[in-house]
């Protein structure tokens, strides 16, 4: 993808607390549960309370975070709205799918059913903001984020001024236990804190909900310019590190999705072959894996690229981090769906 955009606004709910506050002053949420929850904030500034108490967890989580990302980016309408996500919402699709038993498939309540329809929360963002613009939500497993944020782009070269583009994903004990037994967490409780020195098959759930606004020009508010971006589907070695030096030139710094996962520990040293020497950052430990966590990803980089700061409880350097105008940013979902953005300071 060609052509630059502007992170002009954000917002995160993730399992950190990250939805207010100094972002250099945050403190580190810690668990050796192998599932990461968010920390959610007050809503009521946000949503009516008569409207809260009929909204499902993910819901909640979504329009908040984007009407946060809204007022964040100073822009009074959102314009189109992109978003991706992997799974929707699971508590509201389990709860639909438990009622058909417990009602033999009759008197089911439809609001479960509603909520759990994957463009719900982009619904939500456009009745509460009256937004009539393009509206889409796509869900492509570990590209569905990727692939709102390339819809986004190419509505930026083709002439929006702006978009709303974001991510929503949550977990639930019944989701974690399905994919523990196949292979996706880890065996034995792991300290996020600890992740990458627990190398093993496996690694740590998470979730989140994150919103960007971008924007075509860039202003003195902007966080970062997005230069560079590339999917691949299952890469060939060749083919992948072609996207790194395609992509990215000289980055100052490497932002990747390292997850614990031994099993894919390989494409990392790629990385070090490629770019000896220049520092290396994983968000996964901060967040847990799931479908659209390169979101988080981002949100980390564009803050990063924006205070030249990281919260010293997330981070231990044994040298203080160099001034950063650059960032190659690569992230995978198991090996299957890669990612490599290029990121520059404004």
């Amino acid at each position: 993808m060609k052509g630059k955009c502007y992170i002009q606004g954000l917002a995160a709910i993730s399992p950190q607390p990250t939805f207010e506050g100094e972002f250099s002053s945050m403190p580190l949420v810690h668990t050796d549960s192998n599932m990461l929850t968010c920390v959610e904030p007050d809503y009521k500034p946000f949503i009516p309370a008569n409207s809260l108490r009929r909204m499902s967890r993910l819901l909640k989580m979504g329009l908040t975070t984007a009407l946060k990302c809204i007022e964040n980016s100073g822009i009074a309408t959102p314009g189109p709205i992109v978003t991706g996500t992997g799974k929707g919402s699971l508590q509201d699709t389990e709860k639909f799918i438990k009622e058909i038993e417990v009602y033999q498939e009759t008197a089911l309540n439809p609001t479960p059913f509603i909520q759990s329809t994957y463009n719900s929360v982009n619904g939500l963002i456009a009745l509460q903001q009256k937004c009539t613009a393009y509206n889409n939500t796509f869900v492509h497993r570990g590209f569905s984020f990727e692939n709102a944020l390339l819809d986004s782009m190419m509505l930026i070269q083709e002439g929006a001024s702006h978009t709303l583009t974001g991510a929503f994903e949550e977990i639930t004990a019944e989701h974690f236990y399905i994919k523990s037994r196949i292979g996706f967490w880890k065996d034995t409780p792991v300290d996020n804190r600890e992740l990458y020195q627990q190398l093993s098959p496996g690694t740590i759930a998470g979730e989140g909900a994150t919103f960007f606004t971008l924007t075509a020009t860039a202003t003195p508010q902007s966080y970062a310019a997005i230069s560079g971006f590339k999917m691949l589907y299952k890469p060939a070695t060749d083919k992948l590190v072609k996207a790194f030096a395609d992509t990215a030139g000289a980055p100052d710094l490497i932002i990747t999705g390292r997850n614990g996962d031994s099993r894919y520990e390989h494409f990392y040293g790629l990385l070090n072959n490629l770019y000896p020497g220049i520092p290396q950052l994983s968000f996964k430990h901060l967040c847990g894996e799931y479908d659209t966590a390169g979101a988080f990803g981002l949100w980390l980089a564009a803050q990063l690229l924006k205070t030249q700061q990281l919260p010293q409880q997330w981070y231990t350097f044994s040298t203080p981090l160099p001034a950063v105008n650059s960032i190659l940013f690569y992230n995978h979902f198991y090996g299957e769906q890669h990612v490599v953005l290029h990121l520059e300071r404004v």
